[in-house]
């Protein structure tokens, strides 16, 4: 074994905590499934709404295969939402224009030409906040909370109506 794996494989299984750079890389899921979202511009905010490339043409080409493939494994729209896989939510959630939070994983952003909106997906339940400072004319925050046991269909018609 090389000195550099052994010093990694060392480091992997040290007890103190690895550095956060570390961390990302080793407890993600597969990266095909996490595109770069931070240095792209929301599509749903930009004029022309193509589709915005924020990789290479094969990495673009290979991420929306997977997430086409996740979007065919959904179950049905009226089982609950806690029997969808992780996998298939994250492509559900990218599939009505929210994008994840590279700092978060659990926490995805969305706008819309009338209100602007945070989703985290809790431990129990799905948790929407949408925003003052976005579009439309909130005078607070409006928080929503989702239980898992909601139908696919049922949260995202409840998302999408908006606050």
């Amino acid at each position: 074994m090389s000195t550099i794996s052994a010093t990694f494989f060392r480091s992997l299984f040290s007890i103190a905590s690895p550095p956060p750079s570390t961390i990302s890389r080793f407890f993600l899921p597969t990266p095909l499934l996490l595109p770069k979202f931070r240095s792209c511009p929301n599509p749903l905010t930009s004029s022309s709404r193509k589709t915005v490339a924020c990789t290479n043409s094969s990495e673009e080409a290979e991420v929306t295969q997977t997430l086409d493939e996740w979007l065919q494994k959904l179950p049905d729209k009226t089982k609950p939402l806690y029997s969808h896989s992780l996998p298939c939510i994250e492509a559900w959630l990218r599939s009505l224009g929210f994008y994840q939070s590279r700092d978060d994983r659990a926490l995805w952003f969305v706008e819309n030409p009338d209100w602007q909106a945070q989703l985290s997906l809790d431990i129990t339940e799905l948790h929407i906040r949408y925003l003052k400072r976005g579009p439309g004319n909130l005078e607070k925050d409006v928080d929503r909370r989702f239980s898992y046991a909601l139908s696919r269909e049922d949260i995202e018609n409840a998302i999408l109506g908006g606050p």
